[in-house]
């Protein structure tokens, strides 16, 4: 269930204990986890055995199945912020993903997935992704809104806030760390705290969310709609090949 966040000032709400909000993401529960290191090899006794043969490669991986679909016309509607987007407009499949930055699916979806998809899809004509604003609490609103007045920066600037995500997403006072991220983007502290006290540009990013909530049903993020259908949870760039590349 979505939680309405209090009209206060989201410039004001940073310094709360990351333990106040509820950071929703989607419902595959942790956040993705670092594998174990390997317990190191005892030292050999005798000489090393002829290298293995080549094992056989892994087996195609078959498209998730659809959670839904959408009309697809409602959905590329403008709202109430331009859309921002990466890709050619006649691409013959659109992605819209909404997304939001305190969520660890959604940072580990943008580090591993999202390189590959703009190398095998975006750069090549084949897809257009769309990315849009679902923030469930303070911080990432906070974080949104930093990246809309960032305006040519953009998208660097969401790359960067979900790849520094565990630097200012959990800590005690986001404001400092925040602040410090700006400043590498070329923000001044009164730019920064000009934008974290914009008031219709808060009220548009949560329409934004509100729109997404109301009319298609997003209730997790990440959530793709993929040519119109559903997707939950932060796919792989195996199983996003799959879809893309069944779709004629």
């Amino acid at each position: 269930m979505i939680r309405p966040i209090p009209r206060r000032t989201v410039l004001s709400l940073l310094a709360v204990s990351a333990a106040a909000f509820v950071v929703a993401c989607n419902d595959a529960g942790d956040a993705p986890k670092a594998e174990a290191p390997a317990e190191p090899a005892a030292a050999p006794t005798e000489p090393a055995a002829a290298p293995a043969a080549t094992p056989p490669a892994a087996a195609a991986v078959t498209a998730p199945t659809p959670q839904g679909s959408v009309d697809m016309a409602q959905l590329l509607k403008p709202g109430a912020l331009p859309d921002m987007a990466l890709g050619k407009a006649d691409a013959p499949v659109t992605i819209v993903e909404y997304a939001s930055m305190t969520c660890p699916h959604c940072a580990h979806f943008h580090e591993t997935t999202l390189p590959a998809l703009k190398t095998k899809y975006i750069d090549t004509g084949k897809v257009r992704l769309i990315f849009r604003e679902f923030p469930f609490d303070p911080r990432a609103e906070a974080g949104f809104m930093l990246a809309r007045c960032s305006k040519d920066n953009y998208f660097p600037m969401v790359d960067v806030l979900f790849k520094q995500q565990r630097t200012w997403a959990s800590v005690e006072n986001a404001k400092e760390s925040l602040a410090q991220i700006s400043r590498l983007a070329g923000f001044s502290q009164e730019s920064f705290e000009a934008c974290l006290t914009d008031q219709k540009l808060l009220d548009d990013v949560r329409a934004v969310q509100k729109r997404g909530a109301d009319e298609f049903k997003v209730d997790s993020t990440p959530t793709f709609f993929i040519n119109g259908n559903t997707y939950k949870g932060a796919l792989t760039i195996e199983e996003m090949s799959a879809i893309i590349d069944g779709i004629h």
